[in-house]
């Protein structure tokens, strides 16, 4: 077995569920391996785009199974959503599969992650409110509801007046409003649609990895991570490579191969260190040319200019092997870039200043045929990151892209 782990490489947002699609046209399977409907994939077919918070990336693709692990913590109600979503856009049936061990997040998950953040008043973090924090807490207590769980209905109840007492008791301690009573036989009804999707996803894995045709997901970026990245400003879960393993159930043979996500430029959302952050005239273009909105909130990202010394962190800790760039056509127009090449004394940014152009990149196929100065600028990045640029986005849609002719390869090899 040896899988493709797909991971972002800066804080999120950088493009993975278009490069996961790209990939997937090749795969069996693919499966998501940690967070939960606190991060957003966009894709964009024809045209169209389609938001996905929980399903794989790969899920369009007819011949790939797509799978969620048993390190996702899952919103009912948002998967099904998804799935219907779906259907009524003509998705033909595919045997989705859901892991009996990931966790549910309830609405109490919800109001106590919403209640934390507005305690915080000045020091919030920039939480998305969708109760990921406290259903991965409910995990690591060895108290959580899980899917296996949800699906039947006596062990459901079971489960609930087991954790109820204390989740009411935090609540009535913030002076928030209890989850109107009907939320329990919604939910009993949630897992009666999901009962057919669920499985052993670990199982699954190792019987396509014997074709080497596997797609591992990550949601988020390297430095969101809850343990390597710019703590508190994190995410809840594991966002490196290494996760898949724990958050599929697979041993670190399966992953043969890392590939790192990086936008041409960075963004971030919510509250926390931003070295290269453009609070002026760059940063304004970068969110107005590059749509850089939050596919989950909505909200503005924050935008700023390519920090090399963290992506080559961050590649690093991944042990990622080749790096596909997207959003490289966002910065068609500029006359210069900066590109953050390293960090002075004090810790402040230390930029080079490299050449622009003007040419509109979305019909570019070839590295090649690039204009040279945006050819110059992916190079100064590649080394900068120190691993290999094997992909690049230049547009939104599925086919604006500069093809991975290595990973074409690897998956059609096995």
């Amino acid at each position: 077995m040896s899988g493709i782990a797909i991971v972002g490489v800066q804080w999120g947002d950088e493009g993975k569920g278009k490069v996961v699609d790209h990939l997937a046209e090749h795969a069996t399977l693919v499966v998501r391996f940690q967070g939960g409907n606190n991060a957003g994939h966009t894709l964009v077919v024809n045209g169209e785009p389609l938001v996905v918070h929980l399903l794989p990336s790969g899920v369009l693709r007819e011949q790939c199974t797509p799978a969620i692990g048993a390190g996702v913590v899952i919103d009912p109600e948002v998967l099904l959503r998804e799935i219907d979503m779906l259907t009524a856009r003509g998705w033909p049936s595919r045997p989705l599969v859901v892991d009996s061990s990931a966790a549910v997040i309830l609405p109490h998950h919800r109001l106590l992650d919403r209640e934390r953040e507005g305690a915080r008043g000045a020091l919030s973090i920039g939480t998305t409110g969708r109760g990921i924090g406290p259903c991965y807490e409910d995990v690591a207590s060895r108290r959580g509801i899980r899917i296996g769980d949800l699906v039947d209905e006596a062990r459901f109840h079971a489960a609930v007046d087991a954790l109820l007492p204390e989740k009411e008791a935090l609540l009535r301690w913030f002076g928030a409003d209890l989850p109107d009573p009907s939320w329990r036989q919604a939910y009993v009804d949630y897992g009666k649609r999901l009962a057919e999707y669920v499985g052993d996803v670990a199982s699954l894995a190792f019987q396509h990895g014997e074709s080497g045709r596997v797609i591992f997901e990550g949601a988020q970026g390297t430095l969101l991570d809850v343990r390597h990245g710019t703590w508190p400003y994190v995410t809840s879960s594991h966002t490196t490579a290494g996760a898949a393993c724990t958050g599929v159930g697979v041993g670190p043979k399966a992953i043969g191969h890392v590939v790192g996500i990086v936008k041409a430029y960075t963004t971030r959302v919510g509250a926390g260190p931003f070295p290269t952050e453009d609070a002026g005239e760059g940063g304004v273009f970068l969110q107005r040319v590059g749509s850089e909105f939050g596919a989950t909130t909505g909200r503005k990202r924050r935008c700023g200019w390519f920090d090399g010394p963290a992506v080559q962190r961050a590649v690093q800790l991944n042990g990622v092997d080749t790096l596909a760039l997207t959003k490289l056509d966002v910065l068609s127009g500029l006359s210069e870039i900066p590109v953050c090449v390293a960090y002075d004394d004090l810790g402040a940014p230390v930029y080079e200043q490299l050449a622009g152009w003007e040419e509109d990149l979305r019909q570019v196929r070839v590295r090649a045929d690039l204009p040279a100065t945006c050819r110059a600028y992916v190079d100064c990045l590649e080394q900068l990151a120190g691993a290999p640029i094997d992909l690049i986005g230049v547009g939104p849609d599925r086919i604006e892209t500069i093809g991975s002719e290595l990973m074409k390869r690897r998956l059609q090899l096995h």
